[in-house]
């Protein structure tokens, strides 16, 4: 029988702390990429943006903003600008948005394949989509 050389049980486990140790350090010092981050804040900030919304008084008529603009056509047409003007006010500078009612919508086309937040808001008049993404 021909002499072998053994490698010891205990460099082997020494050998594995290393490696496990390196991994844990890279870990934390990389970080991982939390899955749904950007759509979990996106959907707050569309929530947000529809609670002030259906909370604020009507320009004209109507319960509330939101109920306001989800009336009729025209008064979605009367206060178009107004809602644009509003919703940037109420979202930070790096968000994109779009309003969606019954009667129109206000706001930016979304793209293709980026993250979205989505909040929706019942009204008297219908529903009310709002939907932001980063610019």
């Amino acid at each position: 029988m021909a002499d072998r050389g053994q490698l010891s049980l205990t460099m082997v486990e020494a050998g594995v702390g290393v490696l496990l140790l390196f991994a844990a350090t890279a870990t934390f010092a990389l970080g991982l990429p939390a899955a749904g981050v950007d759509e979990a804040q996106l959907d707050r900030y569309a929530d947000d943006a529809g609670t002030v919304l259906s909370r604020e008084p009507p320009q004209h008529g109507g319960l509330t903003r939101l109920s306001e603009v989800t009336q009729s056509k025209s008064a979605f047409e009367r206060e178009r600008a107004a809602l644009a003007h509003r919703v940037e006010r109420i979202l930070p500078e790096n968000l994109m948005y779009r309003v969606e009612t019954p009667h129109g919508a206000v706001g930016f086309r979304r793209p293709t394949g980026v993250p979205t937040g989505r909040a929706t808001v019942p009204t008297v008049g219908g529903r009310v989509v709002i939907r932001v993404w980063y610019a």
